[in-house]
């Protein structure tokens, strides 16, 4: 996309760090059992979530993750994901942003697809 800072994907349990910069809940659900005042996030961009349908298909699937990263990048081309990423593109310039979710492995989750395209090329 742009030039951004730092782009970290971490889970919305784990401890809050300093290094964490904006903090931004890419989940479209919240997440169990986690209070407003203990996540501490900056912003929850729901928006920005994969398509109910999709993450139902996916259902953190491992052997899916490629194929789930192929549609979500589709899915983020037009109308209001589009703009929720252009935001956090936004908010990730000349500084750190953490892009926090439920998901138990953060590796596979839509946060990494996320942060991969704000990223860019290395």
């Amino acid at each position: 996309m742009s030039p951004a800072g730092a782009v970290r994907v971490r889970r919305i349990y784990d401890p809050v760090t300093e290094q964490d910069g904006v903090r931004v809940l890419v989940d479209r659900l919240w997440p169990r059992g986690m209070s407003k005042a203990k996540a501490r996030i900056d912003e929850w961009c729901r928006h920005v979530a994969p398509s109910t349908e999709l993450r139902r298909w996916y259902g953190h699937d491992p052997e899916l993750f490629t194929e789930f990263g192929r549609r979500y990048r589709e899915e983020l081309g037009s109308g209001e994901q589009e703009s929720a990423l252009a935001h956090l593109a936004e908010l990730a310039q000349g500084r750190t942003l953490t892009l926090l979710t439920a998901s138990k492995d953060p590796a596979i989750s839509e946060a990494a697809v996320l942060a991969e395209l704000l990223e860019g090329p290395s």
